[in-house]
């Protein structure tokens, strides 16, 4: 392979003149032999303009992460997919480590890539030969190939991080090697603050990290060799950072090898700490590793720890990340007394002079504030944001002592009180002392000595910051109030100027910032006040307006959550304003959506989608003002289109959120517009196919169900949707969308019975039979396919036999309809739920009394009965199950004691109880269980017991008041056989034994009370 010609084409496709030509060059080239190692060969040489290098890096990693693995024919093809030939891979396994040694940082990035992805496919069965190689370059003195074999040894750890333990033997068989080596050199570069050192420092802590985050390999690391690796990362922490680093800007300094490396130092110690080694919050394999961590190295670690948080108190620059990884090793450490003991003198000071800064507005906010208001918004409501991290690190640590350790809340409280009390305190003080409280809310509001003093504390010191000139008191007064919203008001009058005061700073304050907080609070006041939705009815259209304005500015989607609530707590009042609500936001939905910064910014689909489920919520509010609900159709179906007519990229994210808008405009009446939405849908469904199927099933359920009239006026409509089911059940679309196909044809034919659908029960019937055929794992695909027999049974058994006959598939050497009637026998116990077991009673009631009986039924009459009485055993506990209602949620979880106390004593350690049950049930035999053990919460609410299946909501005329009795329907035909056919009588009740004959007797008494009422009723 020529490299020259590469070099040229590659040259060419940085020029945007040459580009497409350059382009099609290299992709008539790539199949050619020798093309791709030829391409690693151009990327390592220096003599080639770096550009070219880089080009030839880029297009190398995508032809690795396409064409690396070996790849067969597609269904129904004959000639292989183009791979990589295997005497190319092995000159890319042979030289790519030299190539990431030797390369520059950013060609490097691209080399790694390809790596991880050869490992991936090739390690270790064709590629043992790296761990030999990384070997030979982590043992030589050279230092200059140690920082390139790390990154690609971090590249063979990474590839098993998230593996199981036991997934993880090759890996653990290299780190044998590895491991001593990294931790060697380590320890050697430990002394030397330059930056190379520093590098390779920091590439052998994010080794280790990928090593032990997700499962501690403890046959490779034990107890000595954690003890020198503790140490070693005890001296990161320890060291000094270079003075010349104060010389680098502030937002830049996170970035820097020395802070980077006690970063990953840190996220070291704290996983360790947090899921290895806290005694009552492991699980079992590590139970003794933990007792061993806490006593060696927990205290020492806290030591060097509080140093740096010292540090940070004393002024000195830390980063935000090292800072809040302190502060989460802290919050473990409360857990413990030996580490508690060694913190509670510090924590007073910690709490006032650490915690309590972070908590207050400071100038990186004020700057914000005034420079970008939308900005700041976003940067508060994301918990995730670099500057937002030790505060909420340092919220998470005051929680957590505040209510575990007895003496921290007091001291707070107190220090918090003199702040708001003093008139010369700074306001950004008195912001931090609010923000502290508010924090708190929760822990105070279960404790009656806090609980009755907040009403006093709201009216004295948060009340007047209300119209502070200063918008961040404004803003963080109104936060107070939503914290403490669920607070019991002794005073009418405080509680309404709360609402007023929030009120007043939605409408009419003119920082964003505080309008956004005031949103938020007015909702919760509201949502936990009765009073209080009292108050702001007279206002509720002004109130929505404006939370509207707010959400159109901000695009927060926060307070597209409180315009739900507020449409769902004012659902008599939202009639009024409904329409025009309704338009502001499907305005706001086209203008988010046609935004240029639309598809890079994830925000902005959260905010659409919030949008979309908001305009839900109005449909559903309203579902009962027919005239509101025909004027939402209109701009519903606008949105519907937008989302519809759009290139299909980008636009499916939101497909479950029309659909579910188109079901509730489809629940009481179809108009003409929502039936040709269903030719629109079905164009969708060509391209998305099954993907989206179960999220039309609800719509297209109403299509059949609410308008059957119409659907069966246009034979258009019903071809549509059994061309949808049918392709589900053709192609593998996955049991879940192949149950809700096959559940679809079930309620089209039970909707229909009598209603002449008789042409289409013998495709219904051959598409679901076919499934069956192919083979199907889950019984509830096999049940469902089955399922649409029957019900085509139960509309014309005669034509159905006569459908069964005619059927032939090429691979079933038995008449199809023996095979149906054995699986059915086969599978009666598998009908679940209410519907299904009705249904299958039904079937096998008509499949008894049918009039010429084929072959197959009279080789299972045995079963037939015994069959219908398990069903009917079902159903009986079903029945009985859904008279006795769900036990209130509150008695279930148990009563709140009035003040709620999660302290310990300082010289005991907090115990996970969860953890403690699973060891305890573990540990106990299965004799022991017993029907003393509480139950799990899962069985408690059994779904099958309460719900029966998933796909029941979809309801047929079986499932109505006034449908089929399946008693009556049973003992009718029985008894009809009885008398017209005493042989095959026999020969249907002759198996029975004294137990189910008795409860055939019980199913027909139930049927004659059932009977009677029924002729009371009339």
């Amino acid at each position: 392979m020529d490299p020259n010609r590469i070099i040229q084409a590659l040259k060419g496709t940085i020029d945007p003149n040459l580009r497409i030509a350059a382009e099609n060059e290299l992709n008539q080239s790539y199949k050619i032999i020798n093309f791709a190692p030829t391409l690693l060969q151009i990327i390592v040489s220096e003599q080639v303009e770096f550009p070219v290098r880089q080009a030839a890096a880029i297009y190398l990693k995508n032809m690795v992460s396409q064409y690396w693995q070996d790849r067969e024919p597609s269904v129904g093809e004959v000639v292989f997919p183009f791979n990589i030939h295997e005497n190319d891979r092995q000159q890319i396994r042979d030289h790519i480590v030299e190539g990431i040694i030797r390369c520059p940082e950013s060609i490097r990035a691209q080399l790694t890539m390809c790596l991880r992805a050869i490992i991936k496919h090739d390690f270790p069965g064709r590629w043992t030969a790296i761990v030999d190689k990384l070997s030979m370059y982590l043992q030589s003195q050279n230092s200059g190939s140690w920082y390139g074999s790390l990154l690609a040894l971090y590249q063979l750890v990474k590839t098993y991080e998230y593996r199981k333990a036991d997934e993880r033997e090759p890996l653990l068989a290299a780190m044998q090697i590895f491991l001593p080596r990294i931790q060697q050199l380590i320890s050697q570069l430990l002394a030397d603050a330059t930056i190379f050192s520093v590098l390779i420092q920091k590439q052998i802590l994010k080794i280790f990290h990928a090593l032990v985050q997700y499962s501690l390999p403890l046959q490779l690391i034990n107890n000595a060799v954690m003890t020198q690796w503790m140490e070693i990362l005890r001296a990161i922490m320890d060291r000094d950072i270079p003075a010349e680093t104060l010389e680098v800007d502030e937002d830049d300094r996170p970035e820097l090898a020395w802070w980077k490396c006690k970063k990953w130092a840190l996220r070291i110690i704290t996983r360790l700490f947090e899921r290895y080694g806290s005694p009552g919050n492991v699980t079992k394999e590590y139970q003794e590793f933990s007792d061993f961590f806490l006593k060696t190295y927990a205290v020492g670690i806290q030591q060097v720890l509080l140093k740096v948080v010292d540090q940070h108190r004393q002024g000195q620059y830390v980063t935000p990340r090292v800072l809040q990884q302190c502060l989460n090793y802290l919050s473990q450490g409360l857990s413990h007394s030996l580490t508690w003991k060694q913190m509670k003198p510090h924590m007073q000071t910690i709490c006032q002079e650490v915690i309590f800064p972070l908590m207050c507005y400071r100038d990186e906010d004020e700057r914000l504030w005034q420079e970008d208001p939308y900005e700041y918004i976003r940067m508060k409501f994301n918990l995730y944001d670099d500057h937002s991290l030790p505060a909420t690190a340092a919220q998470s640590l005051l929680c957590k002592a505040a209510r575990k350790r007895k003496e921290v809340l007091p001291q707070m409280m107190e220090f918090c009180h003199k702040i708001l009390v003093d008139p010369s305190a700074d306001p950004r003080s008195k912001d931090g002392a609010l923000h502290c409280i508010g924090t708190l809310a929760e822990l105070l509001l279960k404790k009656r000595i806090y609980r009755e003093q907040m009403e006093l504390m709201l009216q004295n010191y948060v009340f007047p910051l209300l119209n502070s000139p200063m918008g961040y008191l404004r803003a963080r007064s109104c936060w107070v109030l939503h914290c403490f919203s669920p607070l019991r008001f002794h005073d009418e009058l405080v509680l309404r100027n709360a609402v007023e005061l929030v009120r007043q700073d939605l409408i009419d304050d003119k920082e964003m910032p505080v309008k956004v907080e005031a949103a938020i609070a007015l909702q919760t006041l509201v949502s936990n006040q009765e009073q209080a939705k009292m108050y702001i009815r007279p206002y509720i259209r002004q109130v929505m307006q404006e939370l509207l304005h707010v959400v159109r500015e901000t695009e927060n989607d926060d307070l597209t959550n409180v315009i739900q609530k507020m449409i769902c707590e004012y659902n008599q009042e939202m009639a009024a304003i409904a329409v025009d609500m309704t338009q502001n936001l499907a305005e706001l939905f086209t203008r988010v959506l046609q935004s240029e910064e639309y598809e890079e910014n994830e925000d902005k689909t959260v905010m659409a989608l919030g949008i979309l489920s908001t305009i839900d919520t109005i449909l559903t509010v309203m579902e009962d003002h027919k005239e509101i609900t025909q004027q939402l159709e209109g701009i519903c179906l606008q949105v519907i289109g937008l989302v519809l007519q759009k290139p299909i990229i980008g636009m499916a994210e939101f497909y479950e959120e029309i659909l579910s808008l188109a079901f509730g405009l489809t629940c009481q009446t179809i108009s003409p517009q929502m039936w040709q939405l269903l030719g629109v849908l079905y164009e969708v469904f060509q391209h998305d196919c099954f993907d989206y199927f179960t999220d039309m099933m609800p719509l297209l359920h109403n299509y059949v169900t609410v308008d059957t009239d119409m659907l069966l006026s246009n034979p258009k409509h019903l071809e549509v949707i059994y061309n949808m089911c049918k392709k589900v059940l053709t192609v593998d679309a996955g049991d879940d969308a192949e149950c809700h196909a096959a559940k679809l044809l079930e309620v089209i034919i039970l909707q229909c019975r009598g209603r002449g659908i008789e042409q289409c029960i013998p495709l219904f019937v051959e598409a679901v039979l076919e499934r069956l055929m192919r083979g199907v794992k889950s019984s509830e695909l096999r049940t469902m396919c089955l399922q649409v027999v029957i019900a085509a049974l139960y509309y014309n058994s005669a034509l159905l036999i006569q459908t069964l006959d005619n059927i032939h598939f090429p691979h079933s050497p038995q008449p199809i309809t023996a095979h149906f009637i054995n699986q059915w026998i086969n599978d009666t116990e598998f009908f679940l739920g209410l519907h299904d077991r009705k249904m299958c009673i039904i079937g096998l009631t008509v499949l008894m009394e049918l009039p010429s009986r084929p072959a197959a039924l009279e080789r299972v009459a045995g079963q037939i009965i015994p069959s219908i009485l398990l069903l009917f055993l079902g159903l009986k506990h079903l029945y009985a199950s859904r008279l006795i209602n769900k036990p209130d949620l509150l008695t279930h979880a148990g009563v709140h004691d009035e003040d709620q106390n999660e302290e310990i004593p300082s010289d005991e350690d907090e115990v996970n109880e969860s953890q403690n049950i699973v060891h305890q049930q573990s540990n106990m035999t299965a004799g022991q269980g017993g029907e003393d053990d509480e139950d799990d919460e899962d069985d408690y609410w059994d779904e099958d017991a309460f719900e029966g299946t998933p796909l029941e909501e979809y309801s047929t005329p079986l499932d109505y008041d006034n449908g089929e009795d399946e008693y009556q329907f049973f003992t009718s035909a029985l008894l009809r056989i009885q008398s017209s056919n005493a042989a095959w009588y026999q020969c249907l009740t002759a198996p029975l034994s004294d137990d189910q004959k008795k409860q055939l007797q019980e199913i027909y008494s139930i049927s004659q009370q059932k009977r009677s009422t029924t002729a009371k009723g009339h």
